[in-house]
């Protein structure tokens, strides 16, 4: 029983993770960006080389400010 309420806790955080946050990754690291609205659409986004531009043209990155990303005003994970 102890082991599946862990497991469900841990079940739950990844699935609020998921729902809640954008994980861009970037040449050199992966960035947190929170989400504007809970939708599961551009949970993992790459942005490695040139595609970096295309950020810029996604309605709900540049919603929950992805500008301020590039600026480096959120969390990093890496470099």
């Amino acid at each position: 029983m102890k082991k599946t309420f862990i497991m469900l806790v841990i079940v739950a955080a990844l699935v609020f993770g998921i729902f809640n946050y954008h994980f861009i990754l970037f040449d050199s690291s992966i960035k947190v960006l929170k989400k504007a609205s809970l939708t599961l659409d551009n949970t993992f986004v790459d942005a490695r080389g040139a595609k970096q531009y295309k950020l810029y043209l996604n309605p709900s990155l540049v919603a929950a400010g992805v500008k301020d990303l590039i600026n480096d005003k959120s969390v990093t994970i890496g470099k």
